[in-house]
């Protein structure tokens, strides 16, 4: 088991690994709303593209889960939560296509908007902890 300071050194790498890239695409969703609308739309209506982004998403999920399964009450849970939220996600995708499918369509008819705004802001935490705390 890691000890306190390496939990927060692997919190730390991965908050200035996460951080960027998704604080990068949540102003980009922002900035391009249509675009990336549609783009989501394609992306859901495509099963190959469905599955891959599953396949991705759940190892990269795994990957986070499996250096960083940290439940502190603080921000670090955060990654934990993004780690298990792909994990979980890949799964259900994988298992229960259409259904995946048709919740995401779903999501992008209802909440794209709201659903945008969470990159954004995990980006906007990550980026401050990672590199500002």
């Amino acid at each position: 088991m890691p000890a306190k300071g390496q939990d927060m050194q692997t919190s730390i790498f991965l908050a200035k690994l996460l951080g960027p890239p998704l604080l990068i695409v949540g102003i980009g969703i922002l900035i391009n709303r249509a675009y990336y609308l549609a783009m989501t739309r394609q992306f859901v209506g495509s099963p190959p593209l469905m599955y891959l982004g599953a396949v991705v998403g759940m190892v990269a999920g795994l990957a986070i889960v499996l250096v960083h399964n940290v439940w502190a009450a603080d921000w670090r849970v955060l990654i934990t939560l993004l780690g298990w939220i792909h994990v979980i996600r890949g799964a259900a995708t994988v298992i229960f296509p259409q259904k995946a499918a048709d919740f995401a369509a779903r999501v992008t008819q209802r909440g794209f908007l709201i659903a945008s705004a969470v990159p954004l802001i995990l980006g906007a935490v990550f980026v401050f902890f990672g590199y500002f705390r």
